[in-house]
């Protein structure tokens, strides 16, 4: 884009690859560096943690912090009641209250290792739910008042509406209110916190457009919105997965060490732009990195897992975590921070297959899967190939604990418990 920024927010934005569209760059930034403004994104209580595909949201959210404005993030009590539609091709599994609120109750966890909500300042971040405003609306009230802003033409217009009614897919009429009540989400913020942006991934662009209509309808107030490019990796992956599923930026679910292994692993032509969008180093420094050639990009990528985890878990954990790689990878040796599965003596019994403790310890998703990695010798027990698919192992084989791996790069200790 050629627009050239006078506010510190968009200016970092597009430096360091965060901006996909605005919904007004111009009026954005001059409402920006007239003070202090707040700007939400929300997080919908899916799951009880967040992945690293939710991270770049995150990241926008620390930033905007940081350049002196006002972050808020919205949980979506309320909204996950209904579900995103967007992009999907079939419903979401309807979640009740109280697993509503267990999801919050673990996805908040991550958010208070990026974003300040506890100083006196100005900007100090602030953490809302949706169902606060949504779970007590007067269904004909909020028809009358609401509902008659919204073209239901220009509603299935939308992209992410229009692509699952293209592919003949349903779309119940639950789904359908989702976008009304994200967009009633920003006229409430706006009424009550003076909200004046809302961010999000460009798969959002259409709900984030109908709550800068409404808004501007019901309250004539000016506001604006702005998204970031939804990302994969290189080679065309989904950012957030890996090949042991998603990766979780909760310690429980995911460890620190996995969480570090995950970005270690990042293919070489990524480098670079996950160093500009998930570390705060200096842009020059990220392209100075990203450039890098040969075994000299695995230090680079040493340095950009160790910033990451250093920002979710902190300094202590990416340094056991990079201390246990090098023990691993470098001196094959066991590595005291690996995910660790501890089996009982009751557990064993007169013994249990190694398939099963394969699947036990998160190698493999399956027996099969297991099989497989067996059979094709991308399984090692102590590095050493494994090649029996019936070995047993009971009590006395861990007697001190034992190293399984699957392929080069993912690992686990077996001990007794």
């Amino acid at each position: 884009m050629t627009y050239h920024p006078k506010s510190d927010f968009i200016a970092t934005m597009i430096e360091r690859g965060f901006l996909a569209d605005c919904t007004d760059y111009q009026g954005l930034d001059e409402a920006l560096i007239s003070g202090c403004k707040p700007a939400y994104i929300g997080f919908d209580a899916t799951a009880k943690s967040l992945h690293v595909g939710s991270l770049i949201q995150i990241m926008m959210l620390r930033w905007f912090q940081k350049t002196g404005h006002q972050p808020i993030t919205l949980m979506g009590g309320g909204t996950t009641k209904v579900g995103d539609p967007s992009f999907r091709a079939d419903e979401r599994p309807l979640l009740g209250p109280e697993q509503i609120d267990e999801n919050i109750a673990g996805i908040k966890k991550v958010f208070s290792a990026y974003i300040d909500y506890d100083s006196d300042a100005e900007n100090k971040a602030l953490m809302l739910n949706n169902a606060e405003w949504l779970d007590d609306l007067n269904y004909l009230d909020f028809l009358r008042d609401i509902g008659r802003h919204f073209s239901v033409n220009r509603m299935l217009s939308f992209e992410s509406v229009k692509s699952r009614l293209d592919r003949e897919q349903s779309l119940s009429f639950l789904e359908f209110n989702y976008m009304i009540l994200q967009a009633y989400d920003f006229l409430e913020l706006n009424r009550r916190y003076g909200c004046v942006l809302q961010m999000g991934g460009s798969d959002q662009w259409g709900n984030i457009v109908n709550g800068i209509d409404l808004t501007r309808r019901v309250l004539d107030h000016e506001i604006f919105g702005l998204t970031s490019p939804l990302l994969t990796t290189s080679d065309g992956k989904k950012m957030g997965k890996s090949q042991d599923g998603a990766v979780w930026l909760n310690a429980e679910m995911r460890s620190p060490y996995e969480f570090w292994q995950f970005w270690r692993n990042t293919t070489d032509a990524d480098v670079g732009r996950f160093l500009k969008l998930y570390t705060e180093m200096p842009v020059d420094e990220c392209e100075r990195l990203g450039a890098l050639q040969g075994s000299d990009i695995n230090e680079a990528k040493i340095r950009l897992a160790n910033e990451i985890t250093t920002l979710l878990h902190g300094a202590e954990a990416a340094a056991k975590a990079e201390a246990t790689a090098r023990e691993v990878f470098e001196k094959g040796g066991v590595g005291g921070d690996l995910p660790t599965l501890t089996l009982s003596a009751d557990e064993l019994g007169d013994g249990m297959s190694i398939v099963q403790v394969i699947v036990k310890s998160g190698l493999a998703k399956s027996g099969k899967e297991a099989k497989r990695l067996i059979a094709e010798n991308g399984a090692k027990l102590d590095d050493a190939p494994l090649t029996d698919a019936g070995l047993m192992i009971d009590a006395g084989a861990l007697s001190s604990p034992i190293k399984l791996s699957a392929g080069k790069k993912r690992h686990a200790l077996v001990q007794l418990g």
